[in-house]
């Protein structure tokens, strides 16, 4: 019998039997497809030689007027900036406050007990203590150790603890409570890094569950949202309030010395100036003119090139000061609550944050309506064109808001083509700038489809793409449900209690759209599917990002790890995990193939290998292992496997890169087909291999 050629059907098939997909690919983990050709997937390199704090769920990417190639981190415990390969710590300030001897020591122990009545903290928050007023409480735990960033352990409402660096000894439990004017700021609460679980009586909707346990259901995440406004930032974590980042400060504190002029103008040293509108707050510990405070957000009013005065609103008074004290401060900026910004009718909260391209308004999604102090899931604000600090609807501008019907919450929205598409937990919407008197109205496209998480849309080529609740789904204009030959594997090995932590994002180098998620057994991300919208093919694989962000303004696409780090993706052909080289186990094997039908036995006993190592480092030799598994029926499992590695020769033309015939023993009525590789600096593409195969005999 000739030389049979196998050229199996693109995509990976897991809707059907392995037998019934004859003539496509059933497994696989690591591989993509090119031309319909299965190859090994890219490696990735670390991003940065830095490591965050908390599990990443947003990043986000823009340049500045300076050309400052920034991206936003927003993690369960801290929202950075990185700039270069360092990370900037730049999560809002949610409340500052001046406690009077709020510590309290207990001998042998490094941690100190806080006071605060109704202080608002949630476990792991950060809690930052600065100011001259600080003493120590007279032993070990001095003035310095109480000074600086610390994380919160939460006891009750009105006590909390915080570990220091030294241990206190019986002369600071004399000295307690104790401590001094203490300037405390709170960062924003944090949230756990996975959905908790709820069990138990009240665990899930009423009536859901037996009786006495309810149906388990889980807490949310800490997901925030974040994009850019021009240069600056607009974020905020899900279910707190909106802030704004300026980036004419910058992402680290600046130390300059400055003088005060006259009562309330401040002026800076040569080659400073902060235009109109930015927002400082002066973190020393020395002296300030009397009228301004330590850790108080203000904005930059009346400047003239080095000269300016400061209010506590953006269009209000400047302070006058008293007193002409001047010298070394430290000046930055955590982005200020839209909120404190001078407008009473800005949101106090939103589920989702969106700049909008058309005449850029800010728009919230999930949010307070006007003089409510609660959330409205399915209402949406936005501020006036190009001003995000207005939000009272009024003759002379285009602030607004608008509420869905067709849902009960608003999960996210996408900036489309000329539309916004928003998503609520039943429907579709498609938002569109109208301009004045109604500025924006919504039209829904379609009901009675949904959407697993706040992360799980992205849009690619011009389309959005989304997970649904048990199915995948694509909007060009209209609809449509995707065919997804995966269906089965992927909604049936899934821990629906992580719905959250589902990640989209593209790879537009290769036209792949990307979801991860939680198997069923995982509370981590640690599988991905990928949907390959020109070839219109889908393969999976085992993987743990938490986050994914595929920009222009990057070479390459970069997404977070559980070890805390950011790593660039298609960068190689090995896996750079904190710097630490390993090889990328990548493997592709077949549906079940026979002569015929089976009705005889296949003999093979070459196997004419096709494929190329375009791309392999040449240390160590580039090498692939071909398996192939006889079975004597569908049902009887497999037998002796045969298999032969495949290496790239020293000697050869560009068709011919690797052995040229593999000598072996396979019978069955029924085989499988695996190429894999497991080591370093080795990347490979399958082409069309062929067997020597005949008939040998019906038992």
């Amino acid at each position: 019998m000739p030389l049979q050629k196998f050229l199996f059907k693109p995509g990976v098939n897991r809707e059907n039997t392995r037998y019934t997909t004859e003539g496509g690919w059933y497994e696989g983990d690591k591989i993509r497809f090119r031309q319909g050709n299965p190859e090994k997937i890219g490696g990735w390199t670390p991003f940065s030689s830095s490591t965050f704090l908390g599990v990443c769920r947003s990043l986000w990417n823009w340049v500045t007027l300076v050309g400052d190639n920034l991206v936003g981190v927003g993690t369960n415990l801290y929202f950075y900036i990185l700039r270069g390969s360092t990370f900037y710590d730049v999560t809002p300030i949610r409340k500052t406050i001046t406690l009077t001897n709020p510590f309290t020591a207990t001998n042998g122990s490094n941690v100190i007990a806080v006071f605060e009545t109704n202080h608002g903290c949630s476990d792991s928050d950060t809690v930052i203590y600065s100011g001259a007023g600080i003493v120590g409480l007279g032993g070990n735990i001095t003035a310095s150790v109480l000074t600086g960033a610390f994380q919160i352990t939460f006891i009750n409402d009105n006590n909390y603890s915080i570990t220091v660096s030294a241990t206190a000894n019986a002369t600071d439990v004399i000295g307690s409570p104790g401590g001094g004017a203490v300037i405390t700021q709170y960062e924003v609460n944090t949230g756990p890094g996975y959905q908790v679980p709820l069990v138990g009586w009240g665990g899930g909707p009423w009536g859901a569950g037996t009786w006495g346990n309810g149906q388990p259901t889980s807490t949310s995440l800490q997901l925030w949202s974040q994009q850019n406004y021009g240069e600056d930032l607009v974020y905020g974590p899900r279910g707190q309030g909106v802030y704004y980042w300026s980036a004419n400060v910058g992402v680290s504190p600046i130390q300059i010395t400055i003088s005060i002029a006259a009562p309330g103008v401040i002026t800076l040293p040569v080659g400073f100036s902060f235009p109109d509108g930015t927002t400082i707050t002066f973190i020393s510990t020395g002296a300030l003119p009397t009228g301004l405070s330590v850790g108080q957000v203000y904005f930059v009013v009346n400047s003239t090139g080095g000269t300016f005065n400061v209010s506590t609103t953006i269009a209000g008074s400047p302070i006058t000061t008293s007193g002409g004290q001047s010298g070394l401060q430290y000046i930055s900026q955590r982005g200020i609550d839209l909120a404190d910004a001078g407008d009473a009718d800005a949101p106090l909260f939103q589920n989702f944050i969106l700049v909008s391209d058309a005449s850029r308004f800010v728009l919230v999604f999930g949010t307070n309506d006007y003089g409510a102090d609660y959330i409205d899931p399915m209402l949406i604000r936005w501020s006036d064109s190009d001003d995000p600090y207005t939000w009272t609807p009024a003759a002379t501008n285009q602030a607004g808001s608008l509420r869905l019907s067709h849902g009960s919450s608003i999960v996210t929205a996408v900036q489309s083509r000329q539309e916004i598409i928003v998503f609520t937990d039943s429907s579709l919407y498609s938002l569109q700038y109208v301009g004045p008197p109604f500025v924006w109205t919504a039209q829904l496209v379609a009901d009675n489809v949904s959407i697993i998480g706040p992360n799980a849309a992205i849009i690619a080529s011009g389309a959005v793409y989304w997970m649904g609740i048990d199915k995948f789904y694509k909007y060009d204009g209209r609809v449509q449900t995707l065919n997804c030959d995966l269906r089965r594997y992927v909604f049936g090995d899934f821990n629906t209690l992580q719905f959250q932590q589902v990640y989209a994002g593209t790879n537009e180098g290769f036209n792949e759209v990307w979801w991860f998620y939680c198997s069923a057994d995982s509370l981590e991300n640690d599988r991905y599917v990928v949907y390959n919208y020109i070839e219109n093919v889908w393969y999976y694989g085992n993987m743990g990002r938490t986050a994914w962000l595929d920009s222009g303004l990057l070479p390459l696409p970069v997404a977070a790890t559980y070890n805390y780090e950011l790593v660039q993706h298609e960068d190689g052909v090995d896996a750079y995990d904190l710097g630490n080289i390993a090889p990328i186990e990548a493997y592709i094997s077949s549906s079940e193939f026979d002569i015929g039908d089976g009705h005889n036995f296949g003999y093979v006993w070459r196997v004419l290998p096709d494929l190329t190592f375009a791309g392999s480092s040449s240390s160590p030799t580039p090498a692939v292992t071909m398996t192939l598994y006889p079975m004597q029926s569908s049902g009887s499992g497999t037998g002796n496997a045969a298999n032969g590695t495949v290496t790239k020769g020293s000697s050869y033309v560009v068709t011919e890169e690797y052995t040229g015939t593999i000598y072996t023993r396979a019978r069955g009525r029924q085989m499988i087909f695996k190429i894999a590789s497991d080591q370093i600096g080795t990347t490979w593409q399958l082409g069309a291999p062929r067997l020597d195969i005949k008939p040998d005999g019906r038992r």
